[in-house]
């Protein structure tokens, strides 16, 4: 990646996601970035990695649907599994493919917040 060029939340970028350990998610993938852009020292970003969807994901609720459209630039219906939330260095970003809009952010959001305590309850 260019050390100039801006990762920004709700951008989706194709990420490095090996090495992995055990039951880590793998390969070169797409993810959402999730941290406010304001947020944050170091040269890293939140992000949530998109997969596969698949029918079962309807009963897992920290895995959310995400169909193709213009914006997003995916070539599937996908899940945004926001279980696997991870910090990564900016050099793990190689290209951003498109991003997502504010109502999916806040989405994601709530989905991260819930999988850290099922009764949160948010505004």
């Amino acid at each position: 990646m260019e050390t100039s060029m801006s990762i920004n939340q709700g951008e989706i970028w194709l990420v490095e996601f090996f090495p992995k350990v055990g039951s880590e998610i793998t390969k070169l993938r797409p993810a959402i970035v999730v941290n406010h852009n304001e947020i944050g020292r170091l040269p890293l970003k939140t992000i949530v990695p998109i997969t596969d969807w698949k029918n079962n994901y309807t009963h897992y609720p920290w895995m959310l649907k995400i169909e193709v459209n213009t914006l997003n630039s995916l070539s599937k219906t996908s899940a945004i599994d926001c279980f696997q939330i991870k910090n990564f260095a900016n050099e793990r970003f190689i290209k951003m493919i498109g991003k997502v809009d504010e109502l999916m952010i806040k989405k994601v959001h709530e989905t991260i917040a819930k999988t850290l305590n099922p009764v949160y309850v948010l505004q």
